[in-house]
């Protein structure tokens, strides 16, 4: 497994990050011992990054998979408050669910600009005065927009950024890929440490899945790319890419031919885009929520390509 300074932080971290979004109640709810396997499973191969979210409910699964190397682990989580309280009750719980006196990268959850950034001033306040105690290691900021890469680039207070990068621009808010690697490399220059998120689109480049994992590999300015395992063989599999080693014809069957579905994010607001080019007529709205019809569904992607909320995902 091939390792990478994140930025000025002085953390080493592995190419291949562990996104524990994946396992997690909100996509696949593993059982607690289950999932925790899976991330033991990515350990043992050397992968030495897990990150995680207040949302993603996942503190229990990283707890159990850490114990007996808890310093061992780089893990970073996310919250979304935007108040001095909310945020360091975020601060607190994270650091009880795993079971650690510190924490080594805690970031804004979805920053879309500067603007959003000092509305998140109180918050971001309580995360510097933990950085100065010893509680945070590094501070930043995880985003799908263009315009929030570019802002941190110029605080010093942000110290990582985890931008959404993939090859088709797949859940990019506010500009294309050329735009987004364009503001990460600026963030870059600017001594920022740098990973990515969604490389296969929220799953919807899972088709492509070798091109789409190459292509974010191939971004010298990205540290380590976060990517959703949920079982053994894919962890497998992943390892095996991100350390460029042989990869064997049953274990590529294995992943991609485990069975997935469509999902749906809670926040789908119902437009009605993903409908409109689903050429296998497999979604409708229901209320105010988009829905699947399993049976007529060929997970091609296009739907999560067409969202603008980026609320669907294959997983």
């Amino acid at each position: 497994m091939d390792y990478r300074m994140l930025g000025n932080t002085g953390i080493k971290v592995s190419r291949l990050c562990f996104g524990a979004l994946t396992i997690g109640p909100l996509q696949a709810n593993l059982p607690l011992k289950q999932g925790a396997a899976v991330i033991d499973r990515a350990i043992e191969q050397g992968v030495n990054f897990i990150d995680t979210a207040e949302l993603y409910r996942t503190y229990p699964y990283i707890r159990q998979a850490i114990k007996g190397r808890k310093d061992q682990v780089v893990i970073c989580s996310k919250s979304y408050a935007y108040t001095r309280d909310g945020m360091q009750k975020s601060l607190t719980d994270a650091l009880r669910g795993i079971e650690r006196d510190y924490i080594d990268i805690f970031m804004l959850h979805e920053q879309e600009s500067l603007l959003t950034v000092k509305g998140h001033r109180e918050a971001l306040e309580v995360l510097l005065e933990a950085k100065n105690k010893g509680i945070v290691r590094a501070v930043g900021l995880s985003t799908h927009h263009v315009a929030a890469v570019l802002a941190a680039a110029e605080l010093p207070e942000i110290e990582v950024i985890h931008p959404i990068i993939n090859m088709s621009g797949v859940g990019i808010a506010d500009g294309s890929v050329d735009d987004m690697l364009s503001a990460v490399r600026r963030a870059y220059r600017a001594g920022k440490g740098i990973y990515g998120m969604k490389a296969l689109g929220g799953g919807n480049l899972l088709a492509n899945a070798a091109a789409a994992l190459s292509f974010v590999l191939e971004i010298p300015e990205l540290s380590a790319v976060a990517v959703g395992m949920q079982n053994f063989a894919e962890v497998d599999y992943n390892v095996r890419f991100f350390s460029q080693s042989y990869i064997p014809e049953e274990l590529k069957q294995q992943v991609i031919r485990q069975p997935r579905r469509l999902h749906f994010e809670e926040w789908c607001q119902g437009c009605g885009a993903c409908v409109a080019v689903c050429s296998a007529k497999a979604l409708y709205l229901a209320g105010e929520q988009a829905r699947v019809k399993t049976d007529l569904c060929r997970l091609c992607g296009y739907c999560g390509a067409a969202c603008p909320m980026f609320a669907i995902k294959v997983i």
